[in-house]
């Protein structure tokens, strides 16, 4: 049998717009900036450090709307000002709005130059709002009988819905028609100006009518029509205070309907011819995206350009550009097979991935394996697929069977896929590494996307491959449910017929090796080759290697503490009713809260948005500190039940039964410095500092003949606190081998070594470590049961004693506050998305990730670098 060749089609991909009639794009413009703004974290132009990560955003999504669309007419819209003739009807229109962000402004005129580099038309009024804009071109386009489609997912124009008009969620890349809408608010978009006026919108401080909201609002429209019914008819309401309020608030109703509806008859400066689209200027385009720094989009619209993809809008009278085919090949013979290994050999360089029945490595069967050698071109070898019985899928009768056997596609892969002299590149590479590794193959050497991506951006966006194929390429990829099928009809990928598995399988590989020749360059670029190549990229190998091995557990230890723990639990359960007074459920936040504020009259409760009462740890723990034996009997009963069924029970179940061993998964790429978490089940969070957890660690256990050696540092961000930030008495602590805890004590607080108790080392200890998460006065007072305006004092005394260290701090955040992100010993880039948040509780959070973040991310690579030595 011969190899299928196919051309893998695409849902999303472009068609030609009809030639009888034309359909406008109408962007909102404004909508773009603002989502831009705060789905990025802070990013400067390395010119002149002018903040530039709202323009960034807002080219990478007209990039990608452009290369979806194949528009004939084109034009964003924006809007003006903040003043439009709203505000002369009611001066309070938006008062309600924060000035926009002192980082956000300077990007406003940027952002039309941005538009400008595209070659987009652009409209914007003095006196007007975007969407009036918008409405006006929606009236004059119906008029000649053409279409328009509104780039936005803003509420306030759908009341355009309908007619030949339709929106477009650009983030979603799903289309809003008068069904949508409906769907939504309960209305038809011809009455989302009456419930709006009725619900009001506290965004745009348009008053509506008190008390009802969008459902009440919905229901009424339906009822009696329109607004103006509604109001004629409002005496005869049954419910006294919707009755009320609408009678009256009816001028109010009134009012809000002229501020809601669109001025269709907005003046429009740019004529609907003015709208047809051309390419854009090539030189024009990069110079403005590399004078900005933009890197990842400058490779990303030479690859389009490149390529003749669909970068740019074409004109009326011209074609749209051929979107780039995918050459994809299903491998069903060992002569096909032969013959993309030696391809991959002579190329050095290939990009894989692995699918498989399971997320989990040690539990699934490898179904098939696809490779990459260059763009658009990528095979898939089905090496597991079953038909609906379970049996492999074969071809008819005398013909060749339509998969190869799976140790003879092994036997074939394994000197490639372990052949030093061939790279091999794969989206979080340690899966796939294991994959192969229960087959005897040692896959090396590797680059892992996942982890490069990881290095350049941090926790600034997520790094899936579907992501970042969206971000980086501007490429939707096929979604595993458009081929397996979502819910309870969802099938396993070995159930998945042969010509959809090979146009997701092939297109895996083939977007990790575009990322790859995207997003590699950039580690030299951005001065991050030290991360990758000394601290993540040996990584995948090691931590591959860890997950595969897995860890055995003691069944007998694990029963044995499972029994043990639900005695105690039924003990510490009837302790808790005594005390109560009655028998009740322990575990309902609800019931607990009733007995303590309610019953027992315990003061210091709060009802929350439910009307139930807070029951927290935060709540409890100070609770216990004041004496109240119930809320510390319900804290010792909520720990051992978790304890019993996070690990007792729970690892009992996690034991493979192919291996009988416990295989937890690690993430690399999950937190924002750079340490490890652990999941599935997650086994770094077992306590040793309690009898019980100690009990727990005695059932991990190694084989005969071997030990278990447990490897850490000592102290390690405390020594790094005192490093970073040059503390020198801290410093000269460490390298005389005092007790740190005493140490500080002594310096803090004034008393001599031989004279420190365990209450004052205690304290010095708690802040200590407090200080490395940015403690405030209020959580050092809980935690040392102490007034907060002593804790005040400590936190003062002990900032003022290690000047270095408050120096430090201040200068870190300051840092942060300009770049968006703060940076490890070695390089590491953590970014903090709140660090500038109007609201002071989230910004305080911040600025203590902000402290914290070097010191933890610093450990972690120190950790991560020990790790590939051992």
């Amino acid at each position: 049998m011969t190899d299928t060749e196919t051309t893998a089609a695409k849902a999303d991909e472009p068609t030609a717009t009809e030639s009888a009639v034309r359909t406008y794009y109408l962007v909102d413009g404004s909508g773009y900036i603002f989502r831009a703004f705060h789905a990025l974290p802070m990013m400067t132009r390395p010119a002149d450090k002018a903040p530039v990560n709202a323009v960034y955003g807002f080219c990478g999504m007209l990039m990608k709307l452009l290369a979806e669309l194949n528009a004939d007419h084109l034009a964003v819209v924006f809007d003006a000002g903040r003043h439009s003739f709203r505000n002369d009807i009611y001066p309070d229109y938006k008062a309600n709005r924060a000035e926009p962000p002192d980082e956000l402004v300077p990007q406003f005129p940027m952002i039309r130059d941005a538009t400008s580099a595209f070659g987009i038309p652009m409209v914007e009024v003095e006196g007007y709002e975007a969407d009036d804009l918008i409405a006006a071109y929606c009236k004059l386009a119906k008029a000649e009988g053409s279409r328009v489609v509104i780039v936005s997912s803003d509420k306030d124009l759908m009341q355009l819905v309908g007619d030949g008009v339709t929106m477009l969620d650009p983030i979603k890349n799903a289309p809003i028609d008068v069904a949508e809408v409906e769907a939504k608010f309960g209305v038809p978009p011809t009455k989302m100006v009456d419930l709006q006026a009725l619900a009001g919108d506290s965004t745009d401080n348009v008053p509506g009518v008190p008390g009802i909201g969008v459902k009440t609002a919905a229901q009424l429209i339906n009822d009696y029509g329109d607004l103006d019914s509604l109001l004629a008819q409002a005496g005869a309401i049954k419910q006294p205070k919707r009755r009320q309020a609408l009678t009256d608030h009816a001028d109010q109703a009134r009012l809000s309907r002229r501020l809601v509806r669109l001025d269709d008859d907005a003046p429009v400066p740019l004529p609907l011819d003015g709208m047809a689209a051309r390419p854009p200027d090539a030189d024009t385009l990069l110079d403005f995206l590399r004078t900005n720094g933009f890197r990842s989009l400058v490779a990303r619209a030479e690859a389009q350009l490149a390529e003749s993809g669909p970068l740019a809008v074409h004109g009326e009278t011209s074609q749209p550009p051929a979107p780039v085919a995918a050459r994809y090949a299903l491998v069903q013979t060992e002569a096909a097979l032969q013959a993309w290994v030696d391809r991959c050999v002579e190329a050095g360089v290939v990009a894989f991935d692995t699918e498989t029945d399971s997320l989990t490595p040690a539990a699934a069967r490898l179904v098939g394996v696809s490779l990459s050698v260059e763009p658009h071109a990528a095979c898939y070898i089905p090496l597991g697929h079953t038909g609906p019985a379970g049996e492999l899928q074969l071809a008819p009768e005398d013909a060749a069977p339509a998969q190869i056997p799976l140790d003879r596609a092994i036997a074939l892969l394994k000197p490639m896929l372990e052949n030093p002299s061939v790279l091999k590149i794969a989206h979080n590479a340690k899966y796939d590494f294991q994959m192969l590794a229960n087959h005897g193959v040692r896959t090396a050497p590797i680059d892992d996307t996942l982890l490069i991506s990881y290095v350049l951006a941090g926790g600034a966006h997520g790094h899936g491959l579907d992501e970042l194929a969206d971000r980086e390429l501007g490429y939707r990829t096929i979604k595993f449910e458009e081929v397996a099928g979502s819910g309870k009809a969802q099938v396993t990928f070995d159930r998945v017929p042969l010509d959809k598995a090979l146009a997701y399988a092939a297109e895996d590989a083939d977007t990790t090796l575009r990322l790859h020749r995207v997003l590699r360059p950039r580690l030299l670029a951005e001065r991050k080759v030290t991360v990758y190549e000394t601290i993540e990229r040996p990584l995948a190998i090691v931590v591959g290697t860890m997950e595969h091995a897995g860890v055995k557990v003691d069944r007998a230890v694990l029963a044995g503490l499972s029994a043990e723990f639900a005695g105690r639990l039924q003990s510490l359960e009837a302790d808790v009713h005594r005390l109560a007074g009655h028998p009740f459920n322990v575990g309902s936040p609800k019931q607990l809260g009733e007995v303590l504020f309610d019953e027992l009259g315990i003061p210091g409760g709060k009802k929350g948005k439910t009307g139930a009462y807070g029951t927290g740890s935060e709540v409890l723990e100070p609770l216990a500190a004041q004496g109240h034996e119930i809320a510390r009997t319900v804290l010792d009963w909520r720990q051992l039940s978790k304890l019993k069924g996070t690990y007792t029970d729970a690892l009992v179940n996690a034991i493979n039964p192919r291996t009988g061993r416990v295989h937890t998964s690690f993430s690399l790429a999950a937190t924002n410095t750079g340490r490890l978490s652990s999941n599935d089940p997650n086994l770094q969070n077992i306590p040793i500092r309690t009898e019980e957890g100690r009990k727990i660690r005695t059932a991990f256990v190694a084989d005969e003949g071997n030990l278990l050696v447990s490897v850490d540092y000592s102290q390690i961000e405390l020594r790094l606190v005192a490093e970073i930030a040059e503390v020198t008495a801290l410093r000269e602590a460490f390298r005389n081998g005092e007790d740190i805890h005493a140490a500080t004590a002594a310096q803090v607080f004034g008393v001599p070594l031989a004279e420190m108790t365990p209450d004052i080392r205690r304290r010095a200890k708690a802040i200590n470590f407090g200080i490395i998460y940015g403690i405030s006065a209020f959580g050092l007072a809980n935690q040392l049961g102490i007034p907060q305006g002593e804790a005040s004092a400590f936190i003062k005394a002990y900032l003022e004693r290690f000047a270095e260290l408050k120096a430090w701090m201040d200068k870190t955040k300051a840092f942060c506050r300009e770049h968006g992100y703060v940076v490890t010993l070695f390089g590491r880039h953590c970014h903090i998305p709140g660090i500038k948040d109007p609201n002071p509780a989230r910004r305080g959070f911040g600025e203590r990730q902000a402290i914290n973040a070097p010191i933890q991310g610093t450990a972690a690579d120190i950790i991560k670098r020990a790790m590939g030595r051992l």
